[in-house]
């Protein structure tokens, strides 16, 4: 991947302001005309088998995501590894299955057998690695690394924001970004594809200018259109212009347009503002930090 590397100090945010609103609107007026490029698909990030919840079910390890990690193991499973779970620290919980075996007869052969049968669930405290001290473990360098390589990270730990993984083999969703006054803000990557990283970094950066709409709100068509609209010009303007995946960025649009009834050319334009802000913030951000003394850097 090309480094991204930040403008002069001269560079003012009314430059950046204007470099993003002509990528935008760039994007918008060639969406349709499906000339430019479509990412290759994702690459889904593999996972050690003896990872315990890399195994899981894809419910416990969304709830895993919610929770901000992307390892989570018992208070025993963590000890085997030679790590132990911080004073002081929480579990979380995941469903853990409760099952009991009952005979029954083959109606074929007659034979009896052993059926385990679902009787519901329960809950099973986890801990995730950053609760935990002790012996490093080998998989966790390639994951870190992986982070430590996404452009504009270092904008997101300055904000404060946990940047994860977990397995997005096992289901549908490539991200998920996350915010909420006791556990604080987070994102965690399912697939190593740079178009769902800016689209969740978008999400964070939409947050701090304080326009992202609530859930309760009704309003997911806005905060989705954002994201990814300003995903695909963030990428595009730091020089990812493959990555920016416009092709899928479109679709992804006119599919929330449609679950909505709204057109997707009006939708773009009312929320231009709001993408070129979010946008904007990031690579003030990132020009900031990159002229600032590294001490000042904070990471989460």
């Amino acid at each position: 991947m090309k480094p991204y590397h930040s403008e002069s100090a001269e560079s003012t945010a009314a430059r950046n302001k204007s470099r993003v609103e002509n990528c935008t609107r760039a994007i918008v007026q060639r969406f349709e005309r499906g000339d430019l490029p479509t990412a290759l698909a994702p690459v889904f990030i593999r996972r050690k088998a003896d990872v315990p919840c890399r195994k899981w079910s894809w419910r416990n390890q969304l709830l895993t995501a919610l929770a901000g990690f992307d390892d989570a193991r018992t208070y025993l499973q963590w000890k085997e590894t030679g790590r132990h779970v911080k004073a002081g620290e929480h579990a979380f919980y995941i469903l853990e299955p409760c099952r009991y075996t009952v005979k029954e007869t083959d109606g074929d052969t007659g034979e009896e057998k052993d059926v385990s049968i679902l009787r519901g669930f329960k809950a099973g405290a986890r801990f995730g690695y950053e609760q935990t001290d002790g012996q490093a473990l080998p998989e966790r360098e390639a994951e870190s690394r992986f982070i430590d390589g996404l452009p504009l990270v270092s904008v997101a730990f300055s904000w404060g924001l946990r940047v994860g993984t977990f397995n997005g083999e096992a289901g549908r969703s490539q991200g998920w970004f996350r915010h909420d006054g006791e556990r604080g803000v987070a994102i965690a990557l399912g697939v190593e594809n740079l178009s769902t990283w800016a689209h969740e970094l978008v999400h964070a950066a939409d947050l701090r200018n304080g326009k992202l709409v609530t859930k309760a709100e009704r309003q997911e068509l806005s905060n989705e259109v954002v994201a990814e609209l300003g995903g695909a010009t963030l990428l595009r303007c730091i020089g990812y212009e493959s990555e920016a995946d416009l092709g899928g960025c479109f679709e992804y649009v006119k599919h929330y347009c449609e679950r909505n009834d709204a057109k997707i050319d009006r939708v773009c334009m009312q929320l231009l503002d709001r993408v070129c802000e979010a946008v904007a913030l990031i690579l003030d951000t990132a020009e900031t930090l990159a002229i600032a003394p590294a001490a000042q850097v904070g990471v989460a």
